[in-house]
């Protein structure tokens, strides 16, 4: 009789509609669905649908002078909510993309534990999302001029009005942060992880969608794009600590500007609601004009902003005060290790002596009875 096979059968598939195949194939489902909604654009009867999906609403045109041109602007209303589900399937499918032919090769090199893979495939997908935003938000500060004149940040409230690439980048910053609540399914997130993420996407939604709403779109800009430069050199700094633990200078810099950060964030939110908005003339609620210039709207932002701040200084500290356990603890146990090593060899040395010393007293004892026989 011949010998059997007894090599265990190749995995099946999973059932479809499973947990795991959602999981498995959910770019390929994604993608199925913006697929859909981008050929809805070639048919007539279709079209007046899709679009709304994939251009922004609400242009308006304000007609140009003599010496320059007429200019399209845009303004907020709830066919924004359509644009940010579409872009959030395109947010779906980019991360799939970094996750399985960046991020996942990476880890097969490195050989991370299951604590340190999926912090990896944390700060490298936020690095990449922060590496694309401070560019891009930068350009629009410098092209709309918030920069060379910050009175701009409260001059002329209510800015209803934004230019294409401002209320895109808005689009975009609503729609990742809200793909990353089913990423929390799709990536297999630890239990002792998600309440964490749920806090810090809670907080950019709520604080993206104030600025957004309450037309405060400048000075949200001008703090994503300072916030954002920030929590990029975070997590650069974990990628190379993963990559070589003796690599820990960036976290030192990135606590001097975390610091800074927060300081600056205090300064331009209470220089442009406290005082700016303060100080305007149109000091009247008024929903359909888009002004909520108002002592209570001012107030309910100003502490919003600065029970972010607090919450996010309380992290700071403990994440410091965490890292300086970890490094006296790496510090003792060297210590210990270097002690351990010297004993054996003190051991020896002793144990030499004393051998020597005892052979010595039995040789000068038989010279003695010889001499006496």
């Amino acid at each position: 009789m011949g010998i059997r096979d007894r090599k265990k059968p190749s995995s099946k598939n999973p059932p479809v509609f499973s947990h795991e195949f959602i999981i498995q194939n959910h770019a390929d489902i994604v993608s199925c669905g913006a697929m859909i909604v981008l050929l809805g654009l070639m048919f007539e009867i279709s079209a007046k649908f899709a679009v709304v999906f994939v251009t922004l609403q609400y242009n308006v045109t304000v007609p140009g002078t003599e010496e320059s041109d007429s200019v399209s602007y845009y303004h907020y209303g709830f066919k924004d909510m359509a644009a940010v589900f579409f872009y959030m399937l395109a947010a779906i499918i980019v991360h799939a993309i970094i996750q399985e032919y960046v991020l996942d090769k990476i880890n097969r090199r490195m050989h991370f534990s299951k604590t340190k893979h999926s912090k990896f495939n944390e700060s490298g997908q936020l690095s990449v999302f922060y590496f694309i935003s401070c560019i891009w938000g930068g350009s629009i500060l410098f092209s709309d001029n918030y920069i060379s004149n910050p009175l701009s940040l409260w001059e002329g409230y209510p800015h209803t009005l934004m230019s294409f690439q401002q209320k895109f980048f808005y689009i975009c910053q609503l729609a990742y942060w809200f793909h990353a609540l089913p990423e929390l399914y799709f990536q297999k997130a630890r239990k002792e992880d998600i309440p964490r993420q749920l806090i810090y996407i809670g907080l950019y939604l709520f604080h993206i969608t104030g600025a957004y709403l309450l037309n405060l779109n400048r000075l949200g800009l001008v703090l994503l794009v300072l916030h954002y430069f920030i929590e990029l050199l975070f997590h650069i700094s974990r990628l190379l600590y993963f990559c070589d633990e003796k690599n820990q200078k960036g976290f030192t810099v990135w606590a001097l500007l975390f610091i800074l950060g927060r300081l600056l964030t205090l300064t331009l939110s209470v220089l442009t609601v406290g005082f700016g908005l303060a100080g305007a003339e149109n000091q009247v609620l008024d929903v359909h004009s888009g002004n909520f210039n108002v002592l209570f709207v001012r107030i309910s932002v100003l502490a919003a902003i600065c029970c972010t701040q607090a919450f996010m200084m309380w992290k700071f500290i403990n994440f410091q005060l965490r890292r300086w356990r970890e490094h006296k603890q790496t510090q003792n146990l060297k210590k210990k290790s270097v002690n351990t090593k010297n004993k054996p060899k003190r051991e020896n040395k002793e144990n030499g002596t004393n051998e020597t010393i005892t052979l010595n007293g039995a040789d000068a004892a038989r010279g003695r009875k010889e001499k006496s026989s």
